[in-house]
């Protein structure tokens, strides 16, 4: 297997692994219809929910028909060994993150099926302006024990937007914080219709005491939590097309736990420049060099 360092599969742990790595227990659900992250039924935070702000994702992204092509051109290559029971084709520069050093190498561009993916991304609200140069393409096996422990993507070379197709089966992405910040949490339910409560109708709680109003203005206080002890599952259905931007890129880590790969499945993740390699930015001839490279898209994996 690939698995360096702290990284395991099933392959390397062997039959004597006594437990798994751990998995966290997601306690909140991201809702894409309201952009709330609400407590799960049987978690301590059930009827509960805030904000989650940097999510979008939309379904059926691609046919089934563009699916299979799609998947059917990726086994054409090979797929190498990755950490953590994945196997990866890797459409991009030449990267030492440690040592912030980066070079075109053998990088020809992204891969020809891409070019229609990409086209079409510019439907999507949030990716009007998005040029990827980098794209990863991951695959995950039950069998491997396949999974990708909490992690930021770096921002040192890669810009404000992750963009993430999921491809063959269904699976959850798992938000964790680190922070030392709390989260403000209201109430989803009123007590007359039980719809769900707006955040602004907790700046209200003090005034309807003195109209002695009752409903979803007047349920209950607001309650702050450590924003350790909330993590969120983004359900990502097949075909679909999740972006992660803002806190949701920079503030939450993201996951994919061993126990959220049911069949196999590809990710096929596309990454922007950062500032730095963009317009303005010091590394903006390299950053230009990169794209007219990646936006041939007559790339093989590297």
């Amino acid at each position: 297997c690939g698995c360096k360092g702290i990284r395991s599969c099933l392959l390397c742990e062997g039959p004597a692994q006594a437990a798994p790595p751990p998995q966290g227990e997601d306690n909140f659900t991201y809702c894409p219809a309201t952009g709330l992250a609400k407590g799960n039924e049987h978690s301590e935070f059930a009827g509960w929910a805030f904000p989650f702000p940097g999510v979008f994702l939309t379904e059926e992204f691609i046919s089934e028909d563009e699916e299979s092509e799609i998947v059917e051109l990726m086994d054409r290559d090979d797929w190498k060994p990755s950490q953590s029971g994945r196997k990866k084709q890797d459409y991009g520069p030449k990267v030492n993150f440690k040592k912030q050093r980066l070079k075109a190498g053998s990088f020809t561009g992204l891969p020809s099926f891409s070019k229609k993916i990409v086209a079409q991304m510019k439907a999507c609200s949030v990716l009007g302006s998005f040029l990827p140069v980098e794209q990863c393409n991951l695959d995950y096996m039950p069998e491997r024990g396949s999974a990708i422990d909490p992690h930021f993507d770096d921002w040192w070379l890669w810009g404000e937007r992750l963009v993430s197709l999921n491809l063959l089966s269904k699976t959850v992405l798992s938000m964790s914080c680190d922070s030392e910040d709390s989260i403000q949490l209201f109430p989803t339910f009123s007590k007359e219709n039980g719809e769900l409560s707006p955040p602004g109708s907790l700046t209200q709680t003090s005034m309807c005491k003195n109209s002695g109003e009752e409903g979803i203005n007047c349920v209950l206080s607001p309650r702050l939590v450590p924003s350790k002890e909330a993590t969120v599952a983004i359900h990502l259905p097949r075909r679909s097309l999740v972006v992660l931007y803002g806190d949701a890129r920079y503030k939450w880590k993201h996951a994919i736990y061993r126990k959220h790969i049911e069949h196999r499945r590809i990710c096929v993740t596309f990454r922007e420049l950062s500032a730095e390699f963009s317009a303005g930015g010091t590394q903006e001839e390299l950053g230009k060099e990169l794209l007219e490279i990646a936006l041939s898209f007559q790339g093989r994996p590297v």
